[in-house]
Formats: structure tokens, C-alpha cells, sequence
């Protein structure tokens, strides 16, 4: 299900606003009471010695994030800090008593008033948090329908002539780039030379895909010598099939340990250029068919050319 867009401004799905709308609601509420009827909470609890100004103090702050989301609840992917800090807040909460009914301090029945106002909205809240990362990092597709492998092929150019009517000339190895902000797309630039090589070396031509106009890319591509394919829309990508990474693609053990260690070999991270959920992937193309694939498990899977040259099929993402 995709997120209607335009010029760059996405709407949020219907049930977006109407989850924060009522949590926000609850949260007035709930703010209301702690800061007028203190010491009925405690007594429900059976507390003997409660503060009443913290418990109040605690309904302002509550009330202050309530209102937040009424604020938030008008174009919630835009307004998604406000998100982040009540989901923060919630999720302290249900922690926090969920440590204080363990160590004996509040029993478990009075958790309803925690489960109504804090813990049922934590999923909805990181779910419309993903929702508004997709928006910010990724870029909504130009066309509905992607193009088949043969038109994105005969439509996408290599100089003057079509990868069409290249691949029918000679092999390809077509590499697509992530953002060249991304740390793993600064370390495969890296060893571009010897991506370059590697390929030559098989007879076939190396070509780069990336994400920003044509002529941006020489910012970030020192090498005058290696084709590459301008590809803003991700067009081509979708036609080879590479899609978007979710949280184990984009955030998982493998992703951090490998961003880790490149980032130790200093190869940083820069300003997002280009669609930052993209995946990447290598291919090599012979008149007009993929013989050889690669598309990566993750956004830290680089290609490996020597694999991709001895398999006919080899596709990691499976």
C-alpha cells in the first residue's frame, strides 16, 4: 500500500491521524486527573507517603505531550519528532511500572490506567515513525507500473546507444549504487579500480546505476573512465528487481557490525543522495538477459564480481 504523494509532501494513511488524535485525547484526560486528583492514583495503589506535586508534575508533562499530538495529528509524517518523543515517553512509562509492579511497589491491576494511556500505543506510533521514514529517505515511484527488464533496457541509454543495444555488443556488469551518502556505497567507490578490473578482465563492461541526476554523480565518482546510468526514480531498479530494505535490511546485526568496521577504515557517512531505503545489487547482462545476479541480502551486502562471473544465477536475496 503506498502513501499518496506530491511534490515531494506525502499524506499519511487515514488511521495515521485518528491513533493520535484519540491518544492524544486519552492523554488530556489522563492529565487532567493526575494534575486535579492527585491522590487518587495512590490510593488505588495503596501508597501511603506519594508526592502529589511529582504525580502532578507528572500529568503537566503528560499533558504538554498530549497536546503535542493533537498538533501532530494534522500532518503526523510531517510533525514525526513530536511521534518520536511521546512513543520515548510511553515506552518509559511501561517500563518504568513495569519495574515498579516487579519490585513489589504498585500491583498489577491499577496497569490499566499505564496500558490505556502508554503501552497500546506504542506499536501504532513506530509503525507510523517507519511510515515517516519511508517518506523523508525514500523517493515514491515516477511511474505505477515499472517497466519490464526489456523496456527499462531500451529506455535507459549508454552514451548514444541503449543498454539494449549494448549488451548486445558485449556483456555488462551493471552495479547499482545505494545514496552516496550511504558508508557502504563510499566503500565500494573505494575499490572501484579494482570493481573495474575485475570485469575487463571477464571481457564484459562495468557499468555504475545511481540515484541522482545525470552529472551529480561526479561529486562523488572520481574515475572518468566507468559508465554509469543516471536513474533518479529508480526506475531501472525496479525493472532488475532490487526493492526496498526494511528494519533487518537497513538496521540489522550484519548492517551495524559491517557499518562498524567501515566506518573504522574511514569510509564515513555523508548527506542522503538519493533514495537512503534502496537496495543495491550487481547483474551481468548479454543481449538483453540477466546471465548473472546479485542482489544483496542488505545494504552492507557488496558485490562480489569473482562470484558473480562463476555463477549464472546467483541471487543472495533468496
Amino acid at each position: 500500500m503506498q502513501k499518496s504523494c506530491s511534490n515531494n509532501n506525502c499524506n499519511p494513511f487515514a488511521w495515521h491521524r485518528s491513533v493520535i488524535l484519540v491518544a492524544a485525547l486519552i492523554g488530556l484526560i489522563f492529565s487532567a486527573w493526575a494534575i486535579f486528583w492527585p491522590k487518587v492514583w495512590f490510593s488505588w495503589c495503596d501508597v501511603s507517603g506519594a508526592c502529589d506535586e511529582m504525580w502532578m508534575t507528572v500529568g503537566m508533562l503528560n499533558g504538554v505531550i498530549a497536546i503535542g499530538l493533537l498538533i501532530a495529528s494534522t500532518k503526523p509524517i510531517q510533525h514525526w519528532p513530536v511521534i518520536m518523543l511521546a512513543t520515548i515517553a510511553k515506552v518509559g512509562a511501561t517500563v518504568g511500572f513495569t519495574w515498579a509492579v516487579w519490585r513489589g511497589v504498585f500491583p498489577l491491576p491499577v496497569g490499566w490506567v499505564i496500558l490505556l494511556n502508554d503501552a497500546i500505543w506504542i506499536i501504532p506510533f513506530l509503525m507510523i515513525l517507519w511510515a515517516s521514514l519511508e517518506t523523508h529517505l525514500g523517493r515514491q515511484p515516477h511511474r505505477e507500473e515499472p517497466y519490464t527488464l526489456a523496456e527499462a533496457l531500451e529506455n535507459y541509454n549508454l552514451g548514444e546507444q541503449s543498454l539494449m543495444e549494448a549488451s548486445k555488443q558485449g556483456p555488462l556488469t551493471i552495479v547499482f549504487l545505494r545514496h552516496f551518502g550511504c558508508t557502504f556505497t563510499r566503500q565500494l567507490l573505494r575499490g572501484l579500480d579494482g570493481l573495474k578490473k575485475e570485469s575487463e578482465a571477464n571481457g564484459s563492461t562495468l557499468v555504475l546505476v545511481h540515484m541522482l541526476q545525470s552529472g551529480k554523480e561526479h561529486e562523488y565518482i572520481d574515475s572518468t573512465d566507468v559508465a554509469r546510468v543516471a536513474d533518479p526514480y529508480c526506475e531501472l531498479y525496479r525493472a532488475f528487481g532490487l526493492g526496498k530494505g526494511g528494519v533487518w535490511e537497513l538496521f540489522g546485526p550484519r548492517v551495524v557490525l559491517q557499518g562498524v568496521m567501515a566506518l573504522i577504515q574511514g569510509c564515513g557517512v555523508g548527506h542522503l543522495a538519493g533514495d537512503g531505503l534502496q537496495l543495491p545489487g550487481a547483474f551481468v547482462v548479454r543481449d538483453g538477459v540477466i546471465v548473472s545476479s546479485q542482489k544483496a541480502r542488505d545494504i552492507a551486502d557488496l558485490p562480489k564480481l569473482e562470484e558473480l562471473f562463476t555463477t549464472e544465477v546467483n541471487d543472495r536475496s533468496n
